[in-house]
């Protein structure tokens, strides 16, 4: 069971923002966390194209036109984790959300930056029968700063790391994650960091100015330092050694990205929607949403049925 809960902290880690056949890139087996792909029901997509309808709907309430959003993955509840996948949505001028992210391509071994609409991004939760997604709508002024950075292609790019790793440590330049790659836009846009030479360094260095310190995942087990040997985007090289020897790794998450905003940007406003099949729940604040998808006190219940 410690084995396989080591894999699966190393898949979901990786936010399902992977995509390739892991067939084709020759890959071992337990590479298959690459091949996220599933084939839906017509009653399922019909069900995650309307819980994506209503995030959209809370999107739209949005003051600004970004917005941090993130989707569940594998059950990680052990962990302590709900969410190993984040993105910045932005609004076009038709008024369309769409997310652009880092994934890594598993058949060209390298990541990239990758847009996607709202109801994509929705599809991509892992279980079709129980998924979560989360906003964190921006104030006006650090929404538009941090469009402009997103949307200016080549500032972004710069920003991707030549090497893939799903627990990238956040202070080094030698690998680098999805929900890090988010992480150091937020540095360039709300930095005012110019394109050039060093750019992540230089959103690094603003991050550590500005105390981003992301909560250790306690590991829990050294069979993950093992998964590193044969699942080629696990590595543990950039960790500090007494991170290492202690199992608890620093890892930018969806839940540190958010902490980060909070602290920064306290006016900010948390949204989360969970769908279990039948319905959606709709919980406003800070506080996760109940386990199971289950509604509280004050939220909003959209039936799917």
């Amino acid at each position: 069971m410690r084995w396989r809960a080591a894999l699966a902290l190393a898949g979901a880690l990786a936010g399902g923002a992977a995509q390739g056949q892991s067939g084709a890139s020759g890959w071992p087996a337990s590479s298959a966390f690459c091949d996220r792909a599933q084939v839906l029901s017509a009653g399922q997509q019909d069900k995650l194209l309307r819980f994506a309808a209503v995030v959209r709907d809370e999107l739209n309430l949005a003051d600004g036109d970004a917005a941090i959003v993130s989707r569940s993955g594998l059950d990680l509840s052990r962990f302590q984790i709900r969410y190993s996948h984040a993105a910045l949505a932005w609004r076009d001028a038709d008024g369309g959300w769409s997310a652009r992210q880092l994934y890594y391509a598993c058949d060209e071994r390298r990541p990239r930056i990758f847009d996607q609409g709202l109801a994509g991004f929705a599809m991509g939760i892992d279980d079709p029968a129980l998924g979560y997604v989360a906003i964190v709508r921006l104030p006006a002024d650090a929404a538009a700063a941090l469009r402009r950075a997103a949307l200016d292609t080549p500032r972004a790019l710069h920003l991707l790391g030549a090497e893939y790793s799903v627990n990238a440590f956040p202070f080094s330049l030698r690998y680098q994650n999805c929900n890090q790659w988010l992480i150091e836009l937020l540095a360039m846009g709300w930095g005012g960091l110019a394109d050039g030479e060093e750019l992540r360094g230089r959103a690094q260095d603003w991050l550590r100015a500005a105390d981003y310190t992301p909560e250790p995942v306690a590991v829990g087990s050294r069979l993950l330092m093992l998964v590193a040997g044969f699942v080629p985007f696990v590595h543990l090289d950039d960790h500090p050694a007494a991170d290492r020897d202690a199992m608890r790794l620093q890892v930018s998450l969806p839940s540190t990205v958010e902490a980060f905003v909070r602290t920064r940007l306290p006016e900010s406003e948390r949204v989360e929607l969970c769908h279990d099949g039948r319905q959606v729940v709709v919980h406003r604040g800070w506080t996760p949403i109940a386990a199971g998808c289950k509604a509280g006190e004050g939220d909003r219940v959209v039936p799917l049925d």
